[in-house]
């Protein structure tokens, strides 16, 4: 049955989708979190749907686990589970991927959470999925229930960077690791309306997925203001810090620790990467061979008020990938009052307008110049720090997101009720 019509001014009942949200890095929990919290603080009743690893979530917002057999654990990542953990048809499928070298938690995340709504049909006004975009998702869509999807970016070209990058029997292992993309592209372009960060995004999600750009719309994401701020009194002489996963050949960690073995010639510097590299993975292996041990430093685990401090004790963060949706390590650093230098590549010129410098994505030389360049200047640097914290103040609110948001699931659930039955 359609949904109920609803006032205007009540509050909804909204079932948020995230298939993993991890708390303090990458996108997907970071965005669950904020936006959960805001859309509680607006008097709205948020449940959030979630596999492992399971979000941090605010007073006020309940967290429904729809647990997977978690076979990417960072501690454990792809063991075998024992047959007493096999619960189901799904268990079996995802194992399944996992042994023949795929990612199948989209879909069957995807049809997790379909079962679940199928179960509490009536409980929730809207749903709202941030980014599965699996086959499960088409069947909320039967159910006639309104439906809101969040596309970040099109995960696509993460595989085409990451593609690039590869050689050998490594190619063959990504293309199939990357087989989901074929399921998001086709799920995509049957959902609507889908929730995009920026107009970098939109254009981007247009050409890969095929989407039509009448079924997006633009909302900027946000930042915490309580968590990252100026604290002028922690600034490190030298420090410059970046937010990004590690070994992800897309975030441009290699391009900093080439421009940083540069700069460490000629400057006092220390890197700090918050991010955990594999043991024996390319950038523990490069940091070696640029003989980079007493000037980089791995972090991970971080708790928002340690991120925070960390953040805004830098005279520099770094953002150096060759592509972002958005880049919320870049607003938080703006947010900070630390100077930003980021690629022109993605979003990254869209967020930091006139108020970062930007260099070529992969350029190691272009980027050591910029860094010797600015932390020499501090004028510059100051400039850099006040231009940021306007252009947060200006755009980037958790607050207005929900609004956004929220004005966006009560136009979906008219356009559902007003929609003819199916025959």
């Amino acid at each position: 049955m359609p949904p109920a019509k609803r006032d205007s001014s009540e509050p909804l009942r909204v079932a948020l989708l995230s298939y993993r949200s991890k708390p303090h890095c990458g996108g997907q929990g970071i965005y669950v979190r904020h936006l959960s919290r805001e859309l509680a603080g607006l008097g709205h009743t948020v449940h959030v749907f979630s596999g492992q690893p399971y979000p941090v979530l605010d007073d006020g917002v309940v967290l429904e686990k729809v647990p997977s057999l978690d076979l990417y654990n960072d501690a454990d990542p792809f063991r075998a589970p024992p047959l007493r953990e096999w619960r189901d048809w799904i268990d079996v499928l995802e194992v399944a991927g996992m042994w023949t070298a795929g990612f199948p938690e989209p879909l069957t995340f995807s049809l997790r959470a379909l079962r679940e709504l199928r179960r509490r049909a009536g409980d929730f006004d809207v749903v709202h999925d941030n980014q599965t975009l699996g086959y499960g998702m088409l069947g909320v869509n039967r159910l006639r229930a309104p439906l809101v999807t969040t596309i970040h970016h099109p995960i696509s070209v993460d595989r085409r960077i990451e593609l690039e990058e590869a050689r050998g029997f490594q190619r063959l292992s990504k293309r199939r690791w990357y087989g989901f993309v074929a399921m998001q592209r086709r799920v995509a372009r049957r959902l609507a309306p889908i929730l995009v960060p920026s107009t970098s995004s939109a254009d981007d999600i247009v050409r890969e997925f095929g989407v039509a750009r009448s079924r997006l719309e633009v909302v900027p994401l946000g930042v915490d203001t309580s968590v990252f701020h100026p604290r002028p009194e922690l600034r490190v002489p030298g420090r410059v810090v970046c937010v990004a996963s590690a070994d992800s050949p897309m975030k441009g960690v290699a391009t900093l620790l080439r421009a940083t073995a540069k700069v460490a010639t000629e400057s006092d510097v220390s890197l700090t990467v918050v991010g955990r590299p594999r043991g024996d993975g390319p950038t523990a292996q490069l940091v070696e061979e640029l003989s980079l041990g007493d000037v980089v430093r791995f972090e991970h685990g971080l708790s928002d008020d340690e991120l925070g401090r960390l953040l805004a004790s830098a005279e520099i963060a770094v953002v150096p990938s060759f592509y972002e949706g958005f880049s919320l390590p870049a607003v938080e650093a703006m947010a900070s009052g630390t100077p930003l230098i980021a690629s022109r590549a993605g979003a990254l010129p869209e967020v930091g307008g006139d108020a970062a410098c930007f260099v070529s994505p992969g350029d190691a030389e272009e980027l050591a110049q910029r860094m010797l360049a600015l932390l020499g200047n501090p004028r510059e640097r100051d400039a850099l720090s006040s231009a940021g914290l306007a252009r947060v103040r200006e755009r980037f609110t958790w607050r207005a997101v929900a609004e956004a948001t929220a004005r966006r699931y009560r136009e979906s659930m008219a356009d559902v009720a007003a929609a003819p039955l199916p025959v």
